[in-house]
């Protein structure tokens, strides 16, 4: 833990005035199987005039009994569907998510972003060094944003106060042994930035409860922090010394009475601990060019990113939440500010609604590529409500390569059947999605699908209708 962290870090950001700053909201919670709250406002901080323009939510210990494991790997867990509900009306939507038993991790961004997030990969590592097969481990996603390379890893270490050297021994086989399809980050390490972050699990120390709690109550938590497991283990670590920490200026998350402020009352009366932690590591700078062994290509370009393309972190907020209650951890929530230069501004590729759209005649899509960029027949047109949930929650969908009609180079045309355009219309968009990089490269401005004057005149009861009529104004979608 670095004392000071956020004051060094504000004047990092300081004079860098060809950046573009972004607002980044984590949360991390074991929610110890319980569904989710009905109230998540303060949990996503949704009352705050500055909205972020991402969030990473890591969840540990999500409920996966049978029937439900069996049933979410169809459909999304409550705690997925709650959090899409309430944040698609105001334009995030869910870019990527992993989930591996207990562990969740869910990636939302403003849609504004979207077209500016590639090469998204997920993936998981079990742990389970005590013989609980997959209990334990990480799930990560990691993506390029604006073109610098991210990456969310959310944990779930082993338990218990005498078990924190294989917690750091967990943590590492993860780092080392996770990989990604990506040829620029394939590793952890590789990544520009790296946020770590769950329920880690480390105690505190030595202290004894009637001393720990005294601090708790009279909020002197500075006189637990030396004696806080993982600052300890960062002096013997050298991975861990390149992770970052804002001070533990909060209550102890760890472990409650449920549905009570109340530390646990119970026969085991466990010490209070900062189990739930969000940590981050910027690449270290590579030396000098005229430093390095011309074999090592990777840490040049390093070098040559960094100037270039300077990214710069500071986090505005570390706290943890009292208010909710159903778990026996409470929930930690962080704000970062990112201040970084944009590789690129404009997206791969631009694509629009060809004439009036109903379901009265088939619609086409015109679409140019405005960069080169690895196109497959696996690539896809959707048709979407303003105010979708995810990439999957399209209302139809065309394939690029199957229906294109190229009437010059640079505009190509595709084609949506009227059989599959909703017959009471709404405000729709349309997205490119690019199966190399596994996302939205590109998005249509709102527009309108008209009703089917044939369904009306007709008195059809509509067979298809979206949830359309209930959709945000299109007008609204890029405020």
């Amino acid at each position: 833990m670095m004392e000071g962290n956020e004051e060094q870090s504000e004047l990092s950001l300081e004079g860098n005035d060809e950046g573009d700053s972004f607002r980044l909201h984590m949360v991390t919670w074991n929610v110890a199987t319980a569904d989710p709250p009905e109230d998540v406002t303060a949990l996503l901080h949704l009352n705050s005039p500055k909205s972020p323009d991402l969030y990473v939510i890591g969840l540990q210990e999500v409920y996966s009994g049978p029937m439900r494991f069996v049933s979410d790997t169809v459909y999304d867990d409550p705690w997925s569907q709650l959090l899409m509900s309430i944040l698609a009306p105001r334009k995030y939507i869910k870019v990527s998510s992993i989930r591996m038993q207990g562990l969740l991790l869910l990636f939302f961004s403003k849609l504004e972003h979207v077209p500016f997030i590639r090469d998204i990969k997920a993936t998981y590592t079990r742990t389970g060094i005590f013989g609980y097969w997959g209990n334990k481990g990480g799930v990560s996603v990691r993506l390029s944003f604006y073109g610098h390379m991210l990456c969310f890893l959310n944990c779930h270490l082993a338990a218990h106060m005498k078990y924190a050297t294989e917690r750091v021994d967990e943590f590492e086989y993860i780092m080392d042994t996770q990989t990604f399809d990506c040829k620029k980050a394939p590793r952890i390490v590789d990544h520009r930035l790296v946020f770590w972050f769950g329920d880690l699990n480390f105690r505190i120390q030595d202290h004894g409860m009637h001393f720990v709690r005294s601090c708790i109550n009279n909020q002197t938590y500075n006189l637990l922090w030396s004696n806080d497991q993982l600052t300890m283990m960062k002096k013997k670590e050298q991975m861990l010394q390149e992770f970052d920490e804002g001070p533990l200026d909060f209550q102890p998350t760890y472990k409650f009475d449920l549905n009570s402020d109340t530390y646990d009352s119970s026969g085991k009366k466990r010490k209070p601990a900062w189990t739930d932690r969000i940590l981050w590591r910027l690449r270290p700078k590579a030396p000098p060019p005229d430093e390095l062994d011309g074999a090592d290509v990777k840490k040049v370009g390093h070098v040559e990113e960094d100037e270039e393309y300077p990214l710069k972190i500071r986090q505005d907020l570390y706290t943890s939440n009292m208010e909710y209650s159903i778990s026996d951890h409470k929930p930690v929530i962080s704000i970062f500010t990112l201040e970084l230069r944009k590789m690129y501004e404009t997206p791969l590729v631009r694509l629009q609604p060809e004439g009036d759209w109903s379901a009265d005649i088939d619609a086409m899509v015109l679409y140019s590529p405005l960069q080169p960029f690895p196109s497959s027949t696996w690539d896809w047109i959707g048709l979407y409500k303003v105010g979708f949930t995810s990439v999957m929650d399209y209302i139809t969908y065309t394939w690029v390569k199957d229906d294109e009609v190229a009437f010059n180079e640079e505009i190509i045309q595709v084609y949506v059947s009227k059989e599959e355009i909703p017959v009471r219309g709404g405000e729709c968009v349309l997205c490119y999605y690019s199966s190399a990089l596994q996302s939205i490269i590109g998005i249509s401005e709102p527009f309108k699908v008209h009703e089917s004057k044939v369904a009306s005149e007709e008195g059809l009861e509509p067979d298809k209708i979206n949830g359309l009529d209930k959709s945000i104004e299109g007008e609204d979608f890029w405020d």
